[in-house]
């Protein structure tokens, strides 16, 4: 349990916004990615491609949804960029993101999500990537809610 990332954020935007800036292509893409390719159902495609013109590197290419349950929900496989490709994107399994979202009971303008990236190895090198994904996820978030409140997203 002590290698999981754990990240809680909120969001300042409704929850079906919240999940759709997770699962839609354009809105993926206006704060996390290049260009995605997401299909979002059990089995569907989650990739993201930091590199669009070399999709094999800096991509989750191949990555699945394994869990999705529209609003509430969103799980998928993970994969690393060039400098951890080596061991994370053959490794069995794949690192996993779980994200769940919730409502501010009091103001339905804001929601809480619970971001998990599970599925770190112990060695040295799992270890860099672990703290270079705490890192890029809380970036990557915080540039989020900033977008939101700069209302550069919807």
């Amino acid at each position: 349990m002590e290698n999981i990332i754990l990240i809680k954020e909120k969001l300042d935007c409704d929850i079906s916004t919240a999940f759709n800036l997770f699962t839609a292509n354009d809105l993926l893409e206006g704060w996390l990615t290049e260009k995605a390719e997401v299909d979002p159902k059990v089995g569907g495609n989650y990739e993201l491609f930091w590199d669009p013109k070399n999709k094999e590197i800096n991509s989750t290419i191949g990555c699945k949804i394994t869990g999705i349950e529209t609003d509430k929900f969103l799980s998928f496989d993970w994969k690393g960029p060039i400098d951890f490709q080596a061991f994370m994107n053959d490794a069995d399994p794949l690192t996993h993101v779980i994200i769940y979202f919730s409502q501010n009971d009091n103001d339905p303008y804001k929601t809480t999500i619970h971001l998990f990236h599970t599925g770190w190895r112990k060695d040295p090198d799992w270890q860099k990537a672990r703290n270079y994904f705490e890192k890029a996820w809380s970036k990557a978030l915080q540039g989020l809610k900033e977008k939101l409140k700069h209302k550069i997203l919807p």
